[in-house]
């Protein structure tokens, strides 16, 4: 028999007061540890998770992004003896019931990653035109360059084992902060998975931030992104390994 492991599943919220009890009470329902990320909410998100005793809150005095909610999670996770950490947004576009089935995936996998685009599910949203493009040349620039097979490559929805987050050094703290993350992975020759997930789109609206809430500015800084992590590994003598070819990829590839 080997031991039971212990999981978290962790959500980063900023001002989610509309959706944050009802996630929440879902969540619990499928996992005994739950951590809540408050990346600075300043709509009353705080005073609702002050409320409850079920589950950890760690807040951020300040809004630091997307991407240092994240990192702070995983460092609570690593800090705690846990085996691995579900993340998942707090928006309602992610189904809470699904951890159980993530948590079993990563059995065989280091990350589980969720896919929006994998399979198709009765009552699936139709997604923004510009953001499904956007996912979609990223999603496959990082194939080509990286070799990686995903199909889905800014889903929250993911599963980790603990040993797959000491690969991790993150420094980005927004929305780019997975495609950090697929370049160390794929340094690391990490064992990834997708899930399929449904496609809900609830938050049409959302900002980027900025200058980012301009598509063609958004995804030049993705790309920006994939080179500068790149760049940053090679010349810090780590080899990034393209995981189909096996060759060296360290210089931008022209188009």
């Amino acid at each position: 028999m080997t031991r039971r492991e212990k999981w978290l599943a962790a959500l980063p919220v900023y001002n989610e007061v509309d959706y944050v009890s009802e996630i929440l009470d879902q969540v619990v329902q499928y996992a005994s540890n739950v951590l809540v990320v408050d990346d600075g909410s300043t709509d009353g998100t705080d005073k609702l998770l002050s409320q409850r005793g079920d589950v950890t809150v760690i807040r951020h005095e300040q809004n630091r992004g997307y991407g240092a909610a994240l990192q702070t999670a995983f460092d609570y996770t690593l800090a705690n003896g846990f085996d691995g950490v579900v993340t998942l947004d707090c928006d309602g576009q992610h189904q809470p019931k699904r951890i159980p089935a993530f948590i079993d995936m990563a059995r065989s996998a280091d990350i589980v990653s969720g896919s929006r685009y994998l399979h198709h599910f009765e009552g699936d949203d139709a997604p923004p035109e510009e953001r499904m493009f956007i996912n979609r040349r990223i999603t496959a620039d990082l194939n080509r360059r990286l070799g990686l097979q995903l199909t889905d490559a800014f889903c929250g929805f993911k599963a980790y084992r603990s040993e797959a987050l000491r690969h991790f050094s993150i420094t980005d703290t927004g929305y780019a902060m997975p495609l950090q993350l697929w370049v160390q992975a794929a340094e690391s020759g990490l064992r990834i998975a997708e899930m399929a997930v449904p496609l809900i789109y609830l938050d049409l609206e959302r900002s980027f931030g900025g200058a980012l809430d301009h598509a063609e500015t958004r995804l030049k800084h993705y790309n920006q992104v994939i080179d500068d992590e790149i760049a940053r590994l090679c010349a810090s003598g780590r080899h990034v390994i393209h995981a189909a070819s096996g060759d060296l990829v360290c210089v931008h590839e022209a188009g």
